[in-house]
Formats: C-alpha cells, sequence, structure tokens
C-alpha cells in the first residue's frame, strides 16, 4: 500500500491528486514535542484524508531528551488523537530521530539503551496500536527495535535496504499535486 506523511510543513494539500496518484494512505502528524504541541493541520488533514476513502495512522516527531519526556510525549500524542476523536486504520508511529539537530544540541548521549527505553515509555504511554519510525542507522545503532514488539516503520531512501518491518520509507520527493511528499510501502 502507497502511504504519504503529511504534516502542517505540507501546506494545503490537493487530496484528489494524492488520490489519483494511486495512494492509500496517509501518517498524518499529530504534534511533536515534549510540551505536546498540536501540528496545526492535524485535524484538517485527517478528516480530509478519511473523507477522500484514505486509511489514516499518526506519528509524534519527538523532542525527548529522557524517557520521561518520551512518556509525557506518549501521553500528549493519545490526548490529541483521542480529542479528534476518529478512528486510525494504521499505526501510530514515534519519530525518535534527531533529523533537525535538537538532540546533539542539546547534549543528548545517544546511548541505544536509553533510547530503546524511550520508545517503549512513549509506546506504553501513548496507549494505542504504535511503531517506531526511524531510518536504518538508527534502527541498526540506536534502537532495539526486536525486542520492541511493535510495528517498525524504516527510513531508507534510494535504496532496496529495507529491515523487513511493517513499512518502507523509500522516497521524500515522491511529487503529486506540485508538492514533494515522503512515500512509503506499508505491509498491511
Amino acid at each position: 500500500m502507497l502511504v504519504l506523511d503529511v504534516s502542517e510543513n505540507n501546506g494545503v494539500i490537493d487530496w484528489d491528486s494524492v488520490v489519483d496518484a494511486g495512494v492509500e494512505g496517509v501518517i498524518v502528524r499529530a504534534g511533536y514535542g515534549v510540551s505536546g504541541t498540536e501540528d496545526e493541520m492535524f485535524r484538517q488533514n485527517i478528516n480530509a484524508a478519511i473523507e477522500h476513502g484514505l486509511k489514516v495512522g499518526a506519528y509524534w516527531y519527538s523532542y525527548a531528551l529522557d524517557v520521561e519526556g518520551a512518556h509525557k510525549e506518549g501521553e500528549a500524542c493519545a490526548r490529541i488523537i483521542n480529542d479528534w476523536g476518529g478512528l486510525l486504520e494504521l499505526p501510530v508511529f514515534f519519530d525518535m530521530e534527531d533529523a533537525d539537530g535538537y538532540k546533539r544540541r542539546h547534549g543528548f548521549a545517544f546511548d541505544a539503551d536509553e533510547i530503546t527505553a524511550m520508545c517503549k515509555a512513549f509506546i506504553d504511554a501513548c496507549g494505542l496500536n504504535c511503531g517506531v519510525y526511524a531510518s536504518l542507522d538508527w534502527f541498526e545503532n540506536y534502537i532495539d527495535w526486536q525486542n520492541l514488539g511493535c510495528a517498525v516503520w524504516n527510513a531508507q531512501w534510494g535504496s532496496d535496504d529495507d529491515i523487513n518491518g511493517y513499512a518502507w520509507q523509500f522516497t521524500d520527493s515522491c511529487e503529486i499535486g506540485g508538492k514533494l511528499f515522503d512515500a512509503s510501502i506499508f505491509r498491511v
């Protein structure tokens, strides 16, 4: 199943073009950070996707620096999704990476045991059907994904070196309706 991940960073989305491109689902950013900031377009994006017949899931971009912070993020994510009140057909993914360098700038230790414990704390606190999103490097060096017992969404652009997880993000440049999206293949 072809799936896009979307957030406020994508602006207003032409959902008819998304459907016409053969997309079957979307993972919508619910929010980010320990303070529990809801993505400004979460409700608009998830409702529009459902109205267009797409399967939906969610993700949370983490700024947690410790297990306690990841737990708070899990609670915030669950609150936002529960307040929305709809049904998710795809998992909620915890994006623990450091794509914008926040963790590195704030002295994060990048300890595999700590990162795996943070993933578990988010999953437990969220209490929904959860998984973990990361690059192949993070899955190989920082996250003990085999022992988490959850869905794995592997970002490995430009390569078919997938870890055979639940989902594989194969590109960050899928053009639809004049916009670029991250695109994934989900095994459902």
